[in-house]
């Protein structure tokens, strides 16, 4: 005769007198212990619960708690420097079986919790209030007009004056000078001055074009600084 039974979350076939390791059970060595979970029965005749079999259920004796061997946890990650270690052992407890009960075994019933009632305590009334409504109409204040802001005009592309690289453009935008219009107003010992701060490599251009070719660029004359460029190389006169 044997049954499949679970006991603490795992099926086992057990038979008469067979020691079985299950995972940590509670009580102490010498206890016993019943599981009613059994899923069949095999007594000459197969019996299959849907999904225990009402009645059934296997008495068993605790002999001893152990641990099982240790298992390695590594973990690793790739380029990171990422590495853990732990080592773990799984609580079992030894178990003997001592009967299998076919029918006969009642499962025993969880017990109510009796719960006091709680005495409400008794809250005063709080007395109503009327609020007097004045004769007078509170006047709102007047909601703050906010100005609206001042459009900033976006900086040019100063590049495209003929030489004028990104590094001299730069530099004149972090002096102030970031659109056409005001690099056409600007006088070229400003600009001179503005390229020797930046060092020689900068002092040896010659920007005495530079305000001519922004002026035609603010005034929307593309064409006109197109075929200036086209025949003035360099954008030296």
């Amino acid at each position: 005769m044997y049954a499949i039974v679970e006991m603490a979350g795992q099926q086992f076939k057990v038979a008469k007198d067979q020691k079985v390791f299950v995972h940590r059970l509670p009580g102490k060595e010498g206890d016993k212990v019943t599981f009613d979970k059994v899923l069949l029965l095999d007594d000459g005749k197969v019996t299959i619960g849907a999904p225990a079999i009402a009645g059934a259920a296997v008495t068993a004796k605790i002999l001893s708690h152990l641990k099982g061997d240790k298992v390695i946890v590594f973990k690793k990650k790739r380029r990171k420097g990422y590495r853990v270690k732990n080592g773990h052992r799984q609580a079992f407890t030894e178990i003997q079986v001592l009967s299998i009960a076919v029918t006969g075994h009642k499962p025993a019933k969880a017990k109510k919790e009796t719960t006091k009632p709680v005495a409400k305590k008794a809250t005063p009334k709080s007395k109503s209030v009327v609020k007097k409504e004045s004769p007078k109409t509170a006047v709102k204040p007047a909601a703050k007009k906010v100005a609206p802001k001042k459009a900033t005009p976006k900086a040019d592309d100063l590049k495209k004056v003929e030489g004028v690289g990104p590094k001299i453009a730069g530099l004149f935008v972090e002096a102030g000078i970031d659109t056409f219009a005001k690099l056409a107003k600007a006088k070229v010992e400003k600009l001179q001055k503005i390229l020797a701060a930046a060092g020689p490599r900068y002092a040896s251009k010659n920007p005495d074009s530079w305000p001519k070719q922004a002026k035609m660029a603010a005034d929307g004359k593309w064409d006109e600084l197109k075929e200036w460029q086209d025949n003035v190389k360099g954008g030296i006169e």
